[in-house]
């Protein structure tokens, strides 16, 4: 691959810029690899460092995936519902993950922990 076309690969397929105030909030669509697209969200704050006494700009930038789209959009706006409203939302229970049982996997109880140590203690008693 030549330099051209990791340059290109670079490159934002779609910008949006949004100055709010002190800050600055840029939102980049861009590619991946395989040609998938994720959005980097940068914010851009203007500073002062008095001890070179210039300005610099501080940024902090997020990575979001389109797998993660639905969800963070969702909790986004959930947030700011609450902050517009300061009602809090019914959280819904959290599913979940059950992992199969396979041929070479233990069914293990709480009760059961421990009690291979006091067998073998009780063994060594005995020799």
């Amino acid at each position: 691959m030549d330099e051209q076309e990791k340059q290109e690969r670079r490159e934002d397929i779609f910008s949006k810029v949004v100055r709010a105030g002190k800050r600055t909030y840029f939102f980049d669509v861009k590619a991946t690899r395989a040609n998938q697209y994720y959005l980097t969200i940068t914010e851009s704050k203007r500073r002062f460092n008095s001890e070179q006494g210039k300005f610099f700009y501080e940024k902090h930038k997020m990575f979001l995936y389109q797998e993660d789209f639905d969800k963070f959009s969702e909790g986004l706006q959930t947030a700011i519902r609450f902050i517009e409203t300061g009602e809090k939302p019914v959280e819904e229970p959290v599913e979940e993950v059950r992992l199969e049982n396979t041929d070479n996997s233990l069914d293990v109880s709480f009760e059961d922990l421990g009690k291979e140590e006091e067998t073998k203690s009780e063994d060594e008693a005995t020799v």
